[in-house]
């Protein structure tokens, strides 16, 4: 059944894209990613932090080996020859500590819906742009003969999109119309409905593509007309 509904969703998304091509020489391509980046790495730095810091916090309560489970043996020497033992358990509850904190963050963090939110919003916005411009580039999106070819590129794990032009329509059109294809796709994933999001954003880019760069003489087909699914 889920096969079957991606099939519909492609095929509606590629019929868009081929009606919309039919009143210009630009060019449109579509993009979904499930996911862009593990933040493998943003988890680490959450984890690190709260290995590093938290424990801090208990010093000030003074922190005794007893706290940590399996470090307490109930009786304790009072001569000095002692101390020795009890900074050495000391410091090595201190570091199980850390540890127990580093991997409970680290595994808390590798949620995705924790993950989404504790990974800054620039971060992630980043990791997306740079995502559709690799797929800009990896497609030959950038090479059509007049620069006019159009990514409409959306993340599912991220719930960002994309909306990249090349230089020959990017430089005349106003950005706000790149916002409005953005929105509209946005607003079709937001809604769980991906292929009607698309169908909006190609719509909206179709018009102004022909407004600026109507059908040609030789109005060959660039790029293929689909859905690509990474």
């Amino acid at each position: 059944m889920v096969i079957k509904q991606r099939t519909q969703a492609e095929t509606r998304i590629a019929a868009a894209i081929a009606e919309a091509e039919t009143r210009t020489s630009g060019e449109i391509f579509c993009v979904l990613a499930g996911s862009v980046s593990s933040y493998r790495d943003v988890s680490l730095t959450w984890a690190a932090a709260a290995a590093l810091l938290l424990p801090l916090v208990l010093i000030p309560l003074g922190f005794e080996p007893a706290w940590v489970p399996g470090f307490s043996g109930g009786w304790e020497a009072g001569h000095l020859a002692a101390r020795d033992i009890t900074v050495g358990h000391a410091l090595a509850a201190y570091a199980l500590l850390q540890a127990g904190l580093f991997l409970l963050t680290f595994l808390l963090t590798s949620i995705p819906a924790v993950r989404r939110l504790a990974t800054p919003r620039r971060i992630r916005t980043a990791r997306v742009r740079r995502a559709a411009l690799q797929q800009f580039l990896a497609h030959g999106i950038h090479v059509t003969e007049s620069r006019t070819g159009v990514l409409l590129f959306a993340c599912m794990a991220d719930h960002q999109v994309e909306v990249i032009a090349d230089e020959g329509i990017h430089a005349r059109v106003d950005q706000a119309v790149w916002a409005d294809a953005a929105e509209a796709l946005a607003l079709g994933l937001k809604r769980g409905d991906a292929a009607d999001g698309f169908e909006a954003a190609i719509r909206l880019t179709g018009a102004v593509l022909a407004e600026h760069f109507p059908p040609g003489q030789r109005n060959h087909n660039e790029l293929d007309d689909r859905l690509v699914v990474i």
